[in-house]
């Protein structure tokens, strides 16, 4: 069966569904950028593959040409009816209705015709929730093996950013210990309906193995938040209400840095003098286990990503 989907020939007989501008939807309809993503991801008949936000199914009916089952995680109830009227109620489709960033990719199970027990995610992200639904697989990385998406230029920029570079930042340091970042090709705005006032890039992201994982998550993300608020000043004062400048070089790092040129090695190593000065600083029966805000005892938190306060 073709992997080609013309979206056009489709809503001849289909009703064609609007774009919800509260959801941010820009639904792609261009033949070859499909066939580019569809060569990118590579999918195989046992894949266990979920789509996010499908939409008019321009990559969710050719994916189903490919593999046994797909799982799709969709918001919007009218594109959901659209869908399975599109794909005449294929059963192989498994259509899970709710808000992807509280959706939990520990609930989906393989059929019995799919060997593989970790996910591959695919999806045209909306811009205005592509940030945060990243920290939130990052969360599930464990089921994760990997995700190709459709995410705003500028974005993918500063998540392959390497330091010293000009779209280096916050992003780039947060993300990097956890997912490998590979920008795969632009997408302009001709390629969706309706047309997005930004470029977009489609990108391959692949969690780390836990060896490159921070020692103290909670530590690097407060250091990585001081250091960045603050970017233009250096370390000695970005840092100062966390760290001394001794403690600084005692982490091997330079306190006349900027956070602009500091490697993930850098932080990593900063966020470790962070926690032994908290292990120090606390009696272990004085509210050891009390969150404090001020940066010695960061926040406790299911989720170490969202002290970076990044929410965009």
């Amino acid at each position: 069966m073709s992997d080609r989907f013309d979206i056009e020939e489709a809503h001849k007989t289909k009703p064609m569904h609007r774009a919800r501008k509260r959801f941010g939807q820009h639904f792609l309809h261009d033949h070859a950028i499909i066939g580019r993503i569809l060569s990118a991801i590579d999918p195989r008949p046992d894949d266990f593959m979920v789509e996010i936000g499908p939409g008019l199914g321009a990559i969710t009916v050719p994916l189903l040409n490919r593999l046994r089952e797909l799982h799709a995680v969709e918001i919007d109830r009218d594109a959901i009816r659209h869908l399975r009227q599109l794909t005449n109620g294929n059963t192989a489709l498994h259509i899970h209705e709710g808000d992807v960033l509280e959706f939990d990719l520990a609930q989906l199970r393989p059929g019995q015709t799919q060997a593989a027990s970790t996910l591959r995610v695919v999806g045209n992200l909306p811009y205005n929730i592509s940030t945060p639904l990243l920290f939130r697989l990052i969360a599930q990385r464990e089921q994760v093996l990997d995700m190709h998406f459709m995410l705003q230029k500028e974005v993918v920029d500063r998540m392959a950013a390497a330091p010293g570079s000009p779209h280096y930042g916050r992003l780039s340091a947060m993300l990097a210990p956890w997912l490998s970042v590979e920008p795969l090709f632009d997408i302009g705005p001709g390629a969706f309906r309706p047309p997005p006032r930004v470029q977009s890039t489609f990108v391959r992201l692949a969690p780390r193995a836990a060896a490159s994982h921070p020692e103290h998550p909670r530590q690097y993300a407060a250091i990585v938040a001081a250091a960045f608020s603050q970017r233009r000043k250096t370390l000695r004062n970005s840092l100062k209400s966390l760290l001394t400048q001794a403690q600084i070089l005692a982490a091997g790092v330079d306190p006349a840095l900027r956070a602009e040129v500091v490697s993930i090695a850098g932080f990593a190593a900063l966020a470790a003098q962070l926690a032994q000065k908290a292990v120090a600083a606390e009696p272990a029966d004085a509210n050891h286990h009390c969150p404090g805000g001020d940066g010695r005892n960061p926040p406790a938190t299911d989720h170490p990503l969202r002290l970076s306060g990044i929410d965009r």
